[in-house]
């Protein structure tokens, strides 16, 4: 029997959402953003955020400064602030709208006159401050950008799956996370032979982690870029969000977006990177410029999916290059002129 209404998990989460919302405003916790690193084109941007609840620091002074710049495990100690109106202002002009479910904020706009390069967005909540938001303009014309994979790509780990993410999240502190060798030396040399060039990391790691992410990359100086991550808990639908499904929608939405960008896809053989990749380079030849894979270690392999090769997946399809290396130095090596000859 088919229904409109959303899986009972999902309400559930609701329920205790609207609940937990009740109690904070109660205690005059008022809602606040935390704004993630946006992007678009002279035509348009998307602008991504979080309206999340949280004590005023006009009267709770030192509890809401700790709260405000939290890490770790308390990232996920939220009260997301849904349906919350919103006001994004961009220069002169401004639009308003309200936070979706769990309190975030994904929207394309229709933008025009921003000029490539770095700009910055303003998001206010009702009653609540102003917030900037780093915004990247991506010039039409650009004919190359580079998609990574963050886990075991950019983040080496040495724990099992299922447990990755939470240690990563609940315990460990960015400075003290391992970046996989040469990575960030790799991706600061392609964009400055491809000056003005994107760069976006892409995850099924939960929106809640991307102020860490950020602070990750900054400090072992990977080129920054937006974050497309998901969210954790229910769907309308079922128990979890498909990360694969999450990563073949996201790749497909940059493709019709940049039409005349050729990608580098960089990711790790210990999940199903090559086969993602694989497929939308079948898909979309013309818009992959080359698949770089990163090949794990036996010993990552095993923690990664319980054996210590790597998964199979399909070969690429047509003339699209595929290297494979176990780290960066490796890879720049193997991609050698073929990001240039396949442009």
């Amino acid at each position: 029997m088919s229904t409109n209404r959303p899986f009972f998990a999902a309400r559930i989460e609701d329920a205790l959402t609207r609940l937990v919302g009740r109690l904070v405003r109660n205690l005059g916790w008022r809602e606040r953003v935390i704004g993630y690193i946006s992007y678009g084109s002279p035509a348009f941007v998307r602008i991504l955020c979080r309206v999340v609840l949280s004590p005023d620091p006009r009267k709770h002074g030192q509890l809401a400064e700790a709260l405000l710049n939290r890490r770790g495990w308390r990232n996920f100690i939220t009260a997301p602030a849904e349906f919350a109106p919103i006001e994004v202002r961009i220069g002169d002009t401004t639009w308003q709208g309200r936070s979706g479910r769990g309190g975030f904020v994904d929207v394309r706009l229709a933008h025009r006159g921003l000029t490539p390069g770095w700009h910055r967005a303003m998001i206010r909540p009702t009653g609540g401050d102003e917030v900037e938001v780093p915004l990247l303009i991506i010039d039409p014309t650009d004919d190359f950008g580079i998609v990574s994979d963050i886990d075991d790509t950019v983040i080496s780990t040495s724990l099992p799956r299922p447990l990755l993410a939470a240690w990563n999240t609940f315990v460990l502190h960015e400075t003290a996370r391992q970046s996989v060798p040469g990575m960030a030396e790799l991706y600061r040399r392609l964009l400055a032979d491809h000056p003005g060039s994107p760069i976006f990391y892409l995850s099924t790691g939960a929106w809640n982690v991307a102020p860490t992410l950020v602070r990750f990359l900054k400090h072992h100086r990977f080129p920054l870029g937006p974050l497309l991550l998901t969210d954790w808990g229910p769907t309308n639908t079922g128990w979890f969000r498909s990360g694969r499904e999450h990563k073949e929608r996201m790749l497909a939405r940059l493709a019709e977006e940049f039409p005349n960008v050729a990608w580098l896809l960089v990711g790790d053989d210990g999940q199903h990177d090559p086969s993602i990749y694989g497929g939308f380079a079948q898909a979309n030849p013309d818009r992959v410029r080359a698949i770089a894979i990163r090949q794990l270690t036996p010993g990552e392999q095993v923690l990664a999916h319980g054996t210590p090769v790597g998964l199979e997946d399909p070969p690429v399809a047509g003339d699209t290059p595929e290297v494979r290396g176990p780290d960066g130095a490796a890879l720049g090596r193997a991609l050698g002129a073929r990001v240039a000859e396949h442009a």
